[in-house]
Protein backbone atom coordinates (compact mmCIF):
# COMPACT_ATOMS: atom_id res chain seq x y z
CA UNK A 1 0.00 0.00 0.00
CA UNK A 2 2.93 2.39 0.93
CA UNK A 3 4.64 1.66 -2.06
CA UNK A 4 1.14 2.31 -4.28
CA UNK A 5 0.72 5.89 -2.43
CA UNK A 6 4.15 6.70 -3.07
CA UNK A 7 3.97 6.32 -7.01
CA UNK A 8 0.98 8.23 -7.26
CA UNK A 9 2.58 11.01 -5.06
CA UNK A 10 5.16 10.66 -7.76
CA UNK A 11 3.15 10.19 -10.30
CA UNK A 12 1.21 13.76 -9.86
CA UNK A 13 4.61 15.05 -9.21
CA UNK A 14 6.05 14.78 -12.78
CA UNK A 15 2.56 14.34 -14.77
CA UNK A 16 1.92 12.62 -17.97
CA UNK A 17 -0.44 13.95 -20.59
CA UNK A 18 -1.99 11.68 -23.29
CA UNK A 19 0.57 12.65 -25.57
CA UNK A 20 3.54 11.46 -23.52
CA UNK A 21 4.92 15.12 -22.49
CA UNK A 22 5.68 15.79 -19.17
CA UNK A 23 3.30 18.74 -17.44
CA UNK A 24 3.52 20.12 -13.80
CA UNK A 25 0.28 18.62 -12.26
CA UNK A 26 -0.81 22.36 -11.07
CA UNK A 27 -0.61 23.24 -15.12
CA UNK A 28 -2.74 20.23 -16.25
CA UNK A 29 -6.19 21.34 -17.65
CA UNK A 30 -7.82 18.56 -15.69
CA UNK A 31 -7.17 20.27 -12.23
CA UNK A 32 -9.76 23.09 -11.44
CA UNK A 33 -7.78 25.97 -10.19
CA UNK A 34 -9.53 29.00 -9.46
CA UNK A 35 -9.07 32.49 -10.81
CA UNK A 36 -8.60 35.53 -8.47
CA UNK A 37 -9.71 38.03 -11.73
CA UNK A 38 -12.90 39.94 -11.76
CA UNK A 39 -15.22 40.64 -13.69
CA UNK A 40 -15.52 44.24 -12.63
CA UNK A 41 -12.17 46.45 -11.62
CA UNK A 42 -14.10 47.72 -8.48
CA UNK A 43 -17.07 46.44 -6.80
CA UNK A 44 -19.63 47.80 -4.45
CA UNK A 45 -23.09 49.00 -4.58
CA UNK A 46 -25.05 47.72 -7.06
CA UNK A 47 -22.63 43.87 -7.28
CA UNK A 48 -22.26 40.83 -5.69
CA UNK A 49 -18.86 39.87 -5.52
CA UNK A 50 -19.17 36.71 -3.79
CA UNK A 51 -21.05 35.10 -7.07
CA UNK A 52 -19.00 33.23 -9.63
CA UNK A 53 -19.90 34.40 -13.30
CA UNK A 54 -19.44 31.08 -15.21
CA UNK A 55 -19.93 32.07 -18.13
CA UNK A 56 -17.22 34.93 -18.30
CA UNK A 57 -15.23 32.74 -15.41
CA UNK A 58 -14.67 35.04 -13.42
CA UNK A 59 -15.97 36.72 -10.05
CA UNK A 60 -18.77 39.35 -9.45
CA UNK A 61 -22.27 39.63 -10.64
CA UNK A 62 -23.95 43.03 -11.53
CA UNK A 63 -27.57 43.10 -10.03
CA UNK A 64 -30.32 44.73 -11.95
CA UNK A 65 -32.97 46.02 -10.87
CA UNK A 66 -36.45 44.46 -10.82
CA UNK A 67 -38.33 47.49 -12.94
CA UNK A 68 -35.43 47.49 -15.68
CA UNK A 69 -36.35 43.46 -16.00
CA UNK A 70 -39.11 42.51 -18.94
CA UNK A 71 -39.97 39.56 -16.10
CA UNK A 72 -39.64 39.11 -12.64
CA UNK A 73 -40.48 40.96 -10.08
CA UNK A 74 -37.08 41.20 -8.14
CA UNK A 75 -33.83 42.43 -8.40
CA UNK A 76 -31.72 39.72 -10.27
CA UNK A 77 -28.22 39.01 -10.23
CA UNK A 78 -26.57 38.19 -13.63
CA UNK A 79 -23.53 37.90 -15.92
CA UNK A 80 -21.89 40.32 -18.23
CA UNK A 81 -22.77 37.98 -21.19
CA UNK A 82 -26.54 37.71 -20.38
CA UNK A 83 -26.38 41.86 -20.00
CA UNK A 84 -24.23 42.53 -23.09
CA UNK A 85 -27.39 40.67 -24.65
CA UNK A 86 -30.04 42.45 -23.18
CA UNK A 87 -32.90 40.15 -23.53
CA UNK A 88 -34.52 40.29 -20.54
CA UNK A 89 -33.65 43.84 -20.33
CA UNK A 90 -36.24 46.88 -20.85
CA UNK A 91 -34.62 49.27 -23.85
CA UNK A 92 -35.77 52.51 -21.54
CA UNK A 93 -32.92 51.24 -18.62
CA UNK A 94 -29.22 51.97 -18.72
CA UNK A 95 -27.78 49.22 -16.59
CA UNK A 96 -24.65 51.37 -16.39
CA UNK A 97 -26.55 53.63 -13.72
CA UNK A 98 -27.86 52.57 -10.14
CA UNK A 99 -31.55 52.49 -9.81
CA UNK A 100 -32.94 54.95 -7.63
CA UNK A 101 -32.42 52.38 -4.71
CA UNK A 102 -28.90 52.90 -5.02
CA UNK A 103 -28.15 48.74 -4.74
CA UNK A 104 -29.39 47.56 -8.02
CA UNK A 105 -28.71 48.83 -11.50
CA UNK A 106 -30.99 50.20 -13.77
CA UNK A 107 -31.96 53.64 -14.12
CA UNK A 108 -35.02 54.43 -16.70
CA UNK A 109 -32.26 56.37 -19.82
CA UNK A 110 -33.50 60.29 -20.05
CA UNK A 111 -32.25 62.97 -22.48
CA UNK A 112 -32.20 67.06 -22.88
CA UNK A 113 -30.79 67.40 -18.92
CA UNK A 114 -33.61 64.92 -17.66
CA UNK A 115 -36.54 67.01 -19.03
CA UNK A 116 -36.89 63.63 -21.70
CA UNK A 117 -37.39 60.09 -20.62
CA UNK A 118 -37.45 56.84 -22.51
CA UNK A 119 -40.80 55.29 -22.50
CA UNK A 120 -41.78 52.37 -24.74
CA UNK A 121 -38.55 52.81 -26.81
CA UNK A 122 -39.56 56.58 -27.21
CA UNK A 123 -38.69 60.02 -25.92
CA UNK A 124 -41.52 61.77 -24.12
CA UNK A 125 -41.80 65.12 -21.98
CA UNK A 126 -40.69 65.18 -18.06
CA UNK A 127 -44.12 66.99 -16.69
CA UNK A 128 -43.42 69.37 -14.09
CA UNK A 129 -44.91 68.20 -10.94
CA UNK A 130 -48.57 68.86 -10.21
CA UNK A 131 -49.44 68.97 -14.56
CA UNK A 132 -50.44 64.98 -14.88
CA UNK A 133 -53.84 64.26 -13.37
CA UNK A 134 -52.45 60.11 -12.90
CA UNK A 135 -48.90 60.18 -13.41
CA UNK A 136 -47.12 56.84 -13.93
CA UNK A 137 -43.82 56.89 -12.56
CA UNK A 138 -42.16 60.08 -10.71
CA UNK A 139 -38.56 60.97 -11.64
CA UNK A 140 -36.10 63.80 -10.24
CA UNK A 141 -37.18 66.27 -12.26
CA UNK A 142 -40.62 65.76 -12.36
CA UNK A 143 -43.54 62.87 -13.83
CA UNK A 144 -44.17 60.97 -16.40
CA UNK A 145 -46.97 59.02 -18.10
CA UNK A 146 -46.81 55.81 -20.14
CA UNK A 147 -49.90 56.61 -22.13
CA UNK A 148 -51.33 59.16 -24.51
CA UNK A 149 -49.16 62.20 -23.78
CA UNK A 150 -51.68 65.39 -22.89
CA UNK A 151 -53.29 67.73 -25.61
CA UNK A 152 -52.43 71.35 -26.03
CA UNK A 153 -56.13 72.15 -25.10
CA UNK A 154 -55.84 69.64 -22.01
CA UNK A 155 -52.95 72.17 -21.17
CA UNK A 156 -54.30 75.10 -21.79
CA UNK A 157 -57.58 74.30 -19.83
CA UNK A 158 -55.35 74.84 -17.01
CA UNK A 159 -53.01 77.55 -17.90
CA UNK A 160 -50.68 75.50 -19.07
CA UNK A 161 -48.29 74.97 -22.17
CA UNK A 162 -45.75 72.61 -23.21
CA UNK A 163 -42.71 74.42 -23.40
CA UNK A 164 -39.79 73.56 -21.07
CA UNK A 165 -39.89 74.99 -17.36
CA UNK A 166 -36.47 74.56 -16.27
CA UNK A 167 -35.45 70.70 -16.13
CA UNK A 168 -39.42 69.77 -17.03
CA UNK A 169 -42.32 70.34 -19.41
CA UNK A 170 -45.49 72.87 -18.39
CA UNK A 171 -45.28 76.03 -18.07
CA UNK A 172 -48.17 78.34 -16.89
CA UNK A 173 -49.47 81.18 -18.26
CA UNK A 174 -51.95 83.57 -16.24
CA UNK A 175 -55.34 83.48 -18.43
CA UNK A 176 -55.79 86.88 -17.65
CA UNK A 177 -52.72 87.97 -19.46
CA UNK A 178 -52.09 85.41 -21.91
CA UNK A 179 -54.11 82.84 -24.41
CA UNK A 180 -52.97 79.67 -25.22
CA UNK A 181 -53.53 78.94 -29.30
CA UNK A 182 -53.59 75.54 -29.95
CA UNK A 183 -55.05 75.43 -33.40
CA UNK A 184 -52.69 74.80 -35.70
CA UNK A 185 -50.22 73.84 -33.23
CA UNK A 186 -47.71 71.19 -33.50
CA UNK A 187 -48.89 67.90 -31.39
CA UNK A 188 -49.12 69.48 -27.84
CA UNK A 189 -47.32 72.72 -29.27
CA UNK A 190 -49.56 75.42 -28.99
CA UNK A 191 -49.60 77.42 -32.33
CA UNK A 192 -48.72 80.87 -30.27
CA UNK A 193 -48.96 82.27 -27.01
CA UNK A 194 -50.47 85.57 -27.28
CA UNK A 195 -50.10 88.62 -24.63
CA UNK A 196 -53.91 89.87 -24.30
CA UNK A 197 -52.77 93.08 -22.90
CA UNK A 198 -56.40 94.15 -21.71
CA UNK A 199 -57.61 92.17 -24.44
CA UNK A 200 -60.46 88.99 -25.07
CA UNK A 201 -59.54 87.03 -26.96
CA UNK A 202 -61.24 83.44 -27.59
CA UNK A 203 -61.49 81.36 -30.89
CA UNK A 204 -64.79 79.83 -29.55
CA UNK A 205 -67.86 81.71 -31.25
CA UNK A 206 -69.80 80.52 -27.93
CA UNK A 207 -67.90 82.72 -26.25
CA UNK A 208 -69.08 85.94 -28.06
CA UNK A 209 -71.65 88.20 -26.50
CA UNK A 210 -75.23 88.02 -28.01
CA UNK A 211 -76.79 90.73 -25.70
CA UNK A 212 -76.05 94.45 -25.48
CA UNK A 213 -75.40 93.74 -21.73
CA UNK A 214 -72.85 90.87 -22.22
CA UNK A 215 -70.82 93.09 -24.96
CA UNK A 216 -70.64 96.15 -22.31
CA UNK A 217 -69.45 93.37 -19.11
CA UNK A 218 -66.81 92.65 -21.70
CA UNK A 219 -65.51 95.94 -22.82
CA UNK A 220 -65.63 96.96 -19.05
CA UNK A 221 -63.53 94.02 -17.99
CA UNK A 222 -61.43 95.38 -20.89
CA UNK A 223 -61.25 98.65 -19.76
CA UNK A 224 -60.52 97.53 -16.44
CA UNK A 225 -57.54 95.41 -17.39
CA UNK A 226 -56.63 98.45 -19.75
CA UNK A 227 -56.05 100.73 -16.51
CA UNK A 228 -53.83 97.69 -14.36
CA UNK A 229 -51.59 97.52 -17.35
CA UNK A 230 -51.11 101.24 -17.72
CA UNK A 231 -50.61 102.07 -14.08
CA UNK A 232 -48.58 99.54 -14.27
CA UNK A 233 -46.15 100.17 -16.84
CA UNK A 234 -46.61 103.99 -17.48
CA UNK A 235 -45.96 105.54 -14.16
CA UNK A 236 -46.48 109.35 -14.09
Amino acid sequence: MKKIFAFSIISLLVGFSANGATTPWWLQPTICRLDPTNCYPTMGAGFDSEMWDATSNCRGLKIICADALKTGTDDTAMGLAEIARGTGILVDYDTDLLGASGDCFGRRKTAENGSMASVNGKYVNVWCSGILDTPDEFLPNGEITYGDQPTCDELAEYGYAAVENGRCYGKYYNPSQYYIDCIGGNGNLPYRIITLNGAYYSTDKNDAPTTMDDANEVFDTMFATSQKQKEKYFQE
